[in-house]
């Protein structure tokens, strides 16, 4: 077993580098385009030059441009409702969808009724027809 460990540690840094390389954005690459370190990590990864070429001198390693970390400013702005039934502006949006459904519920209920009446008065003019 662990003499496969070597080889599975080469393929694992070959690996991480490609995708490393492959999901970095164009204006974070140092040095050469990114097409060229493609090509290299894939040609020299067996003998660890292309990822390790790639992971010291390919990608820009500096911190955000703003000077803090995501963690940072996620804690400097942090948001004052954690859920939405804890978000008043949220539950009167509610609500206000509750009143409006309620109104087009009624107006229906409405419609309904005249509808049926209709079918009812239709049915008693035929009736009454029919039997003269």
């Amino acid at each position: 077993m662990f003499r496969y460990l070597p080889f599975l540690l080469v393929l694992a840094l070959w690996i991480y580098a490609f995708i490393d390389c492959l999901n970095t954005p164009e204006e974070e690459v140092r040095g050469l385009p990114k097409v060229v370190w493609v090509i290299i990590i894939l040609l020299f990864g067996e003998v660890l030059v292309g990822p390790i070429a790639w992971l010291v001198a390919g990608r820009n390693r500096r911190g955000p441009a703003g000077g803090s970390t995501p963690s940072e400013w996620h804690r400097n702005h942090r948001t004052a409702y954690v859920a939405p039934d804890d978000n008043p502006d949220f539950l009167r949006s509610l609500k206000a969808e509750n009143r409006k459904d309620e109104s087009l519920l009624k107006d229906w209920e409405a419609d309904l009724r005249r509808r049926e009446e209709e079918l009812r008065r239709r049915e008693d003019t035929g009736r009454s027809g029919d039997e003269s």
